[in-house]
């Protein structure tokens, strides 16, 4: 396993997650993911009219690195910060270049397949 790799966790096949699945996914209370909300703006779950946390999958994916960097890896919560932000730059500088861009259109259209047979 590379040092940066962390467990692969299965995230159920759904559009969206109540803050007690994301906790049980995640392994973790719903407190700390209310917390982390707080420190970390890319979580940003979307709200029902009733103020229901509905986190997607991409949510969920974020809540596992950073429990992996908070609690695997025992970053401090700034250097979790620091290192998802590098890796956002990194990303971007992939989407530059053409073979980032392939491997881009490539997820996306998985993905709209994935949603086209949810929605069939």
């Amino acid at each position: 396993m590379q040092e940066d790799s962390y467990p692969e966790i299965k995230i159920p096949d759904k559009l969206y997650f109540k803050i007690g699945e994301v906790g049980k996914i995640a392994g973790v209370p719903s407190s700390v993911i209310r917390f982390w909300e707080t420190e970390f703006p890319k979580i940003n779950p979307k709200r029902t009219p009733a103020g229901q946390r509905h986190y997607r999958k991409s949510d969920v994916e974020l809540i596992l690195k950073i429990k992996h960097l908070l609690y695997d890896k025992k970053y401090t919560i700034q250097g979790a910060i620091k290192s998802l932000n590098s890796e956002i730059c990194e990303n971007k500088s992939l989407l530059n270049s053409s073979d980032g861009i392939t491997d881009v259109v490539k997820e996306l259209r998985q993905e709209l397949i994935n949603i086209r047979n949810i929605l069939s």
